[in-house]
């Protein structure tokens, strides 16, 4: 069970929120800032109820206290900070300083709960990640690809299966969706892991010294070759041969690519011997070839020779909580390179990495990322450190969209009020998709009657129905 540590000098407060959140969570209690660094030194709780003002007459420089020394000791733990009423500016101050949410003073139950709940949400997804990373470290099973989507995991699976084959693979998708990665990882768990993997960008080198590049040349082929050359194909022999952008050859290179792969020889430019070589080759573009073998422009017999087997990267905007995963993962990285003491998004900066639709994709999410954690003076991430718009829409596949109804979308000037509401209506959609709308499970495990869950879907113009197999939509 989830451990919640209550830091409030009032025993009166301590023994309702006790009574209020023992069925879901286990309950430790503090009401001094040593007994709270105590509690979260000795018995790692995930979330904590702070009231900022612990000592009368004390100001609430004794809780800022505890909230950065519970971070130092935790990092991951949630913190969710009481203030006196109407006392936003400290609220926003907290924020900045690490806690995961606010609240004012006096409590009411059923809202610290939502608030509570979407803590543990946000504290379960980092561990998740926090998991998958050491499970996806360079070495392991996708050379650190991080990946939770549909989609992605798909791709995985076609990896595992055209990997310890020697077949060739076109790999396809937008400018900076991981294509080099994926190449990599067929490489890496194929009979050639121990042989060279030769990348090769076809559009990065100048067509005059592209053929040389890829099968060498012998000394005094053209001017300036004043000794005999190897080429890519000679390098990675046994090995991996990555074409890398391979819709830029020109169709004199497209021609011998396709005698080599018909028949594993090459001939250096200048030379009269053929060579044999033992290579695999994986190819990638982020053009439509279809399109241009009817411009003339890209051979059809070389087409169908590459795309034995085709993957199809997905671009980030269409990957849903993959952007979260990364960004959090590219957090982690940075902070450790650059010994920041960043701990995260806000719920401002997680909406504009969800609704932002990342024309540059994981290599553009990174560089921002990376912009962030240097750039960033406070512990949380805010959509300016990122350089991103603030948004109060969202994409219709992305969080608090019917096909991913994971976070409401809100904006930095949102109300106290309107980010409840849309908190409350995410935990609503969540739990009525886990029980597939059946409305008496779902009011169970929000800890609601049946009658006030109806309330509150009919609040939400939420239709229970609409969560029901095909069967029992009636």
């Amino acid at each position: 069970m989830t451990k919640l540590l209550i830091v409030d000098d009032e025993e009166t407060i301590l023994k309702q929120l006790k009574w209020a959140y023992k069925k879901e969570y286990d309950i430790l209690t503090a009401v001094s800032a040593k007994e709270a660094i105590d509690a979260v030194r000795t018995e790692n709780p995930e979330l904590m109820i702070l009231d900022l003002s612990l000592t009368p007459g004390s100001g609430l420089l004794e809780g800022f206290q505890v909230l950065d020394d519970s971070l130092d000791i935790s990092p991951g733990l949630k913190v969710v900070v009481i203030t006196g009423h109407d006392d936003r500016e400290n609220a926003l101050k907290a924020l900045e300083a690490g806690a995961v949410d606010f609240y004012s003073k006096p409590a009411e139950i059923e809202e610290l709960r939502i608030i509570l709940h979407r803590a543990a949400y946000i504290h379960s997804l980092e561990t998740e990640l926090a998991d998958l990373t050491k499970s996806l470290k360079p070495g392991g099973d996708f050379e650190g690809i991080i990946a939770m989507s549909p989609s992605m995991l798909d791709v995985f699976e076609t990896v595992r299966k055209v990997a310890t084959t020697d077949i060739s693979v076109l790999i396809t998708g937008e400018s900076g969706t991981g294509k080099e990665l994926i190449a990599r990882a067929i490489h890496n768990r194929s009979g050639r892991n121990d042989k060279p993997f030769i990348p090769i960008n076809c559009g990065a080198i100048p067509e005059n010294l592209l053929e040389s590049e890829l099968f060498g040349h012998e000394k005094g082929s053209f001017t300036g070759a004043d000794s005999s050359r190897s080429g890519k194909f000679e390098t990675a022999n046994g090995g991996t041969l990555f074409l890398d952008e391979i819709g830029e050859l020109p169709l004199a290179l497209q021609v011998k690519i396709l005698r080599f792969l018909q028949d594993q020889v090459i001939e250096r430019v200048g030379g009269q011997q053929p060579i044999q070589v033992d290579v695999r080759v994986i190819a990638a573009t982020n053009r439509e070839l279809a399109g241009m073998i009817e411009e003339r422009t890209f051979r059809e017999d070389l087409f169908y020779r590459i795309n034995t087997i085709a993957i199809s990267l997905p671009p980030l905007k269409e990957r849903g909580d993959d952007v979260l995963l990364l960004a959090m993962r590219f957090l982690y990285q940075y902070r450790n390179e650059f010994s920041k003491t960043v701990r995260g998004f806000s719920q401002a900066a997680q909406m504009s990495l969800y609704n932002y639709p990342w024309p540059g994709n994981v290599r553009e999410l990174e560089n921002r990322v990376k912009r962030a954690v240097i750039m960033s003076t406070g512990r949380i991430i805010q959509p300016a450190d990122l350089d991103l718009p603030i948004h109060d829409d969202v994409r219709e596949d992305g969080p608090g969209s019917p096909e991913n109804p994971t976070l409401i979308a809100t904006n930095g000037s949102v109300s106290l009020k309107e980010a409840r509401d849309n908190t409350e209506k995410r935990l609503i959609l969540n739990t009525l998709l886990r029980c597939a709308g059946n409305v008496s499970a779902a009011s169970q495990e929000l800890d609601v009657s049946r009658p006030t869950l109806h309330d509150l879907m009919n609040k939400h113009g939420i239709d229970p129905a609409e969560f029901r197999p095909p069967s029992k939509k009636k």
